[in-house]
């Protein structure tokens, strides 16, 4: 069995590409990286020396285009700046709205655009790393349980019954995933979060608070904090 993974260079994305290369083995994995029109390619930089690690095929795709109409304030059309504070407290300026980062129908666009490469190449699985954290309080509806199972069953009845999807942390908080990636020996060093492109993470952002706070819940520190950036 072969499997396509939606992979960004990131913590979720590259725990659940080390579980497809467990399960499946590295010559039936397909890493497949995004480009959507985001400030810099700092996770796609990351994308490109994790897949050199687990030695998978990697193809990307560029879907700029579709977003060019997009405020989101991650893409370069945008002269919004990247909110400095976590996803609680932006939230509790959108009145349920989801973030000035979420992507518009970024997940969607993505999974559907995999359906396609993954019928082509004969995959049967595309997994992504969405979780339950990004889904809270609708920040991320395209992260959450009822998105996946819809669209589970939209590119599973549109493949012909031969492709489906395996979100396995969408009920899971991104300290789960962090757990789960320990356990599997993850190369978190390699990986990317921070929405800023600089020479190393901004610690302020949304994601990087997420991402320093799952690992304090395991109990170690996170590797990018330890990197000499000078």
């Amino acid at each position: 069995m072969k499997t396509l993974v939606l992979f960004s260079g990131g913590i979720d994305s590259t725990t659940c590409l080390a579980m497809a290369v467990k399960e499946y083995g590295n010559d039936n994995v397909i890493a497949l990286s995004i480009t959507y029109g985001q400030k810099h390619n700092k996770e796609i930089e990351a994308a490109k020396k994790i897949v050199e690690y687990y030695k998978v095929k990697h193809k990307t795709l560029d879907l700029a285009l579709i977003f060019a109409d997009s405020d989101c304030s991650l893409l370069a059309g945008s002269d919004k700046e990247i909110p400095k504070e976590s996803y609680k407290e932006q939230l509790e300026k959108t009145d349920g709205k989801p973030v000035s980062t979420y992507v518009p129908f970024r997940n969607g666009l993505f999974l559907a655009s995999a359906a396609s490469i993954a019928i082509s190449n004969d995959c049967s699985v595309i997994m992504y790393g969405a979780h339950s954290d990004d889904a809270a309080g609708n920040a991320y509806p395209d992260c959450s349980t009822e998105f996946n199972d819809a669209m589970n069953k939209a590119i599973y009845t549109g493949s012909g019954e031969s492709v489906r999807i395996e979100a396995p942390f969408v009920s899971l908080t991104k300290a789960d995933v962090i757990k789960k990636g320990l356990e599997l020996k993850v190369p978190y060093e390699l990986t990317w979060s921070c929405y800023e492109g600089k020479d190393k993470p901004c610690l302020v952002c949304g994601t990087c608070r997420d991402r320093m706070a799952a690992f304090k819940a395991n109990g170690v520190t996170d590797p990018l904090l330890e990197v000499d950036y000078e």
